[in-house]
């Protein structure tokens, strides 16, 4: 039987999650490093048919021209990450998959994102539905010029300002109309969602940004017969909190107050220190803690951007809790983490699993897929553990 060949295509592919996931394909797919932190290589998912890491071709869209090589050697020295053996002995995997990313498909933006960005690169359009078009005939030439048999397209870009509500985002007969008009309806996150779901290729939105997380996106999914998944992967400490809370929900703990500080670097950090891009994370990180409770005690989350922590972030967590007696008690954590390896082998699974369910017939919102993210498309429940079985039961594992 002939191998089967899927692309991986990442918005965002030169940034500190995309070059993570290349140097972490290439090294799986030349048995260099152990599958620690991806779900989908749990023993019980292992008699699933998931693409294999061999049949994985990598491609994507990026403001600036880079070098997957030098930028991991830059983090290395920068950040003390990766080894420089492993990036070597991947190198030749990496230059080819650099010849698969594309300059990326912006309008005028907002100036966070835009500074990142080098304009001779860059690929300027017109009008929302031209880089609907643009980004469709790269994912269509990728696809041809692979000969690939399924795309999954993954946001990983930097996190957008809040985007405003549209009427016409309620159906997909009225965002058609005011996109044929030119209209700036959409924000770049749902241009390239458009366009994905468009063409008929899996998406998943690891980001806060707007992506397909509207009905007329939805819908769209479904005319494509294809399928979407998101938003805004959990990581850290959003991941715990989903863990901690039912616990103290189970032991009839009356939780008083939940205070998060988080402080990070890297290119994230600096897109997150505009009040305009932090506010969707913001709002991301803080709804959890009360929907898994049942009731909404004090919170309040803070995120700063500290360049010296370069690709590393630290949480600290105070919880105000009351017991027996109305006896008040702490509790406290501190999560320190590298956002990119947590966050990569997390890509990867999205990606395998988004595949598979496509390949089976699956059509529109992944629901079950709910564990992976802060913001879970379609579904209210926050239980990391409930979210967990709902991904087993619904895979047969």
């Amino acid at each position: 039987m002939a191998t089967r060949r899927v692309g991986l295509w990442l918005i965002g592919a030169f940034g500190s999650i995309g070059s993570t996931v290349a140097l972490g394909l290439a090294s799986l797919k030349r048995g260099l490093a152990s599958p620690v932190g991806m779900v989908t290589t749990l023993s019980e998912f292992q008699k699933l048919p998931l693409a294999h890491f061999e049949e994985i071709e990598l491609g994507g869209h990026d403001l600036r021209p880079d070098d997957f090589t030098k930028i991991l050697t830059d983090t290395h020295a920068a950040a003390g990450l990766y080894s420089l053996a492993q990036i070597n002995a991947c190198k030749e995997d990496l230059v080819s998959w650099q010849s698969n990313i594309r300059p990326g498909v912006l309008l005028p933006c907002e100036e966070r994102i835009r500074t990142q960005g080098q304009d001779n690169w860059i690929q300027l359009v017109s009008s929302p539905l031209q880089a609907i078009q643009k980004i469709g005939e790269d994912l269509r030439d990728f696809k041809q010029k692979k000969q690939l048999d399924q795309i999954v397209v993954v946001n990983v870009s930097s996190t957008e300002t809040q985007f405003p509500a549209q009427n016409c985002h309620a159906r997909l007969a009225d965002l058609n109309q005011a996109l044929a008009k030119g209209e700036a309806v959409l924000p770049a996150s749902s241009l390239y969602a458009y366009a994905a779901l468009d063409a008929g290729f899996a998406y998943v939105n690891f980001t806060p940004s707007l992506g397909a997380s509207i009905p007329a996106l939805a819908e769209l999914a479904e005319v494509r017969k294809t399928v979407h998944a998101g938003q805004d992967a959990k990581t850290g400490e959003t991941l715990l909190k989903t863990v901690l809370a039912p616990m103290f929900a189970a032991r009839h703990f009356k939780v008083l107050s939940w205070v998060g500080h988080n402080i990070l670097g890297g290119g994230d950090g600096y897109v997150l220190d505009d009040p305009r891009n932090k506010q969707p994370k913001m709002q991301s990180k803080e709804h959890s803690v009360s929907s898994i409770l049942g009731y909404k005690p004090q919170t309040h989350v803070s995120i700063e951007y500290i360049e010296s922590m370069q690709n590393w972030k630290t949480a600290w967590d105070h919880i105000h809790f009351e017991g027996f007696l109305g006896t008040k008690m702490t509790m406290q954590f501190t999560w320190q983490g590298c956002d990119a390896m947590l966050a990569a082998p997390l890509v990867m699974d999205l990606a395998r699993l988004s595949l598979y369910a496509q390949s089976k017939g699956e059509v529109g919102i992944l629901k079950h897929l709910a564990c992976f993210f802060k913001s879970p498309i379609g579904v209210t429940e926050h239980d990391f553990f409930q979210q967990f079985e709902m991904l087993k039961d619904h895979l047969g594992v």
